[in-house]
């Protein structure tokens, strides 16, 4: 099956980073695993530069790392590195890629040097590339500009199915705050469960493209949460950040308003349940949102540490973690899920989805809970900066329309709201102050 290259939006960040930048810095592009990295830095490499040179430390040759370590002569480096790569460098019309740099920390503390001598540009690429074991006894240059890669976003799924006019629609109707009626959206919201079961990550939406057969995109899904686990596994000998990743669906389920992390790895001290979560946040597999104790502009300050939910960063992944029980999820499942048929509460797979948008924009995770009177909590699932204000989000899987945590928490802080928000599957409208956005709006707040 030949691999797609699908469009990117972080192929334009790329391209100013290569005008601004004029080789005054290094690129470092870090994300989780199969996200697309390798492929969309190749086709940089292919479309912008005369020539290019690629050093994968995932399955670098001896001779490949031996020429990292004597810097001293750079003169005598390219020629080396020219030979070695067979290929012909063009002065500032060529880059090297380092790929998989993690792998190889004293080719990331070369870039310092191969800045300043500034005849070519590098990119690298990193997973797991700010863990601590990996950079401890090299100095990690401060000539690199980093950009942080996710899975697919919808728009970049819906480029990846010949959909180029869907968005500018959505981006027109949230201008007019005017919605499609429940026809339009019954095809929308379709189109939208699609994006959740299939995913962002590159190698599942290809294989749909190619077999529409989810049975076989849940196979691809299932390798890739396999190579995550494999990976928590190295860098935790305990076994514990494994587990707590595997759970995230169990817990989210559980309706709690926090991950509770001692029903899942038993008795652990919190300093290390610290550093774990910290593991976990750095691989860029998953998506933390914390409590904002006191949510307001600048909720970074007031975030409670101890008090968090996880959710994992690509949705189609989430779906097949969610049903990890079974060798593999059938067809009818997604099929289902696909036409909204499926017996359970989905609220969680919606939490997932919206998360991963809304860090998608560039926005934190936080939320906030508040007694509601009856010894149970009401709870605002999302809550953006937006100016000097704040914008609470709710989200329900469903057409249903209450939103008593929303009236709640806007009661309580009024002078702080810009717009309050709900995030359902029916049309977009208003309900007094509450605007009620169809989730597939999503990106547009």
């Amino acid at each position: 099956m030949k691999e797609i290259v699908f469009k990117r939006k972080i192929y334009q960040k790329m391209l100013d980073w290569k005008h601004e930048s004029q080789g005054e810095t290094a690129l470092l592009i870090e994300g989780a695993r199969r996200v697309g990295k390798s492929t969309i830095v190749r086709e940089f490499a292919q479309n912008e530069y005369k020539s290019y040179a690629i050093f994968d430390f995932s399955k670098a040759t001896k001779g490949e790392k031996e020429l990292f370590e004597d810097l001293s002569d750079m003169d005598f480096f390219f020629s080396r590195l020219r030979v070695l790569k067979d290929i012909t460098l063009y002065e500032r019309e060529s880059v090297i890629i380092f790929d998989e740099v993690q792998k190889y920390p004293i080719a990331r503390q070369a870039i310092k040097a191969l800045v300043e001598d500034g005849r070519y540009d590098y990119i690298e690429t990193g997973s797991l590339i700010s863990i601590h074991k990996n950079t401890e006894n090299i100095i990690i240059p401060s000539e690199e500009e980093s950009l942080e890669m996710y899975p697919m976003d919808y728009e970049e799924f819906l480029w990846a199915m010949g959909n180029t006019t869907t968005m500018d629609l959505l981006k027109e109707a949230w201008d007019k705050k005017r919605g499609f009626g429940d026809d339009i959206n019954r095809k929308l919201m379709r189109d939208f469960r699609l994006y959740m079961l299939v995913g962002g990550m590159p190698q599942a939406v290809n294989k749909y493209i190619a077999t529409k057969d989810f049975a076989a995109v849940d196979k691809v899904k299932r390798a890739i949460i396999r190579l995550y686990q494999q990976d928590f596994i190295k860098i935790d000998k305990t076994g514990k950040a494994e587990r707590l990743f595997m759970a995230i669906p169990a817990q989210l389920s559980n309706n709690a308003n926090r991950y509770q992390p001692t029903t899942v790895i038993d008795k652990t001290r919190a300093e290390q349940i610290e550093n774990l979560i910290f593991l976990m946040q750095d691989s860029k597999t998953v998506n933390v949102a914390y409590h904002a104790d006191d949510p307001n502009v600048g909720m970074s300050l007031t975030t409670n540490q101890s008090a968090y939910k996880i959710f994992l960063c690509d949705t189609g992944l989430f779906v097949t973690l969610a049903f990890w029980d079974k060798s593999f999820t059938e067809n009818t499942i997604y099929q289902k899920l696909l036409n909204d048929k499926l017996e359970a509460n989905l609220g969680y797979v919606y939490e997932n989805v919206i998360a991963q948008m809304i860090v998608a924009n560039g926005d934190k995770l936080f939320y906030y809970t508040l007694p509601d009177g009856n010894n149970h909590n009401y709870e605002v699932d999302f809550l953006l900066s937006r100016g000097n204000k704040i914008c609470p989000i709710e989200v329900k899987s469903s057409g249903y329309k209450t939103h008593a945590s929303l009236d709640a928490f806007c009661e309580k802080y009024s002078s702080r709201i810009n717009n309050r928000y709900l995030l359902y599957t029916k049309d977009l409208r208003k309900d007094g102050e509450t605007l009620l956005v169809p989730v597939y709006m999503t990106p547009l707040l």
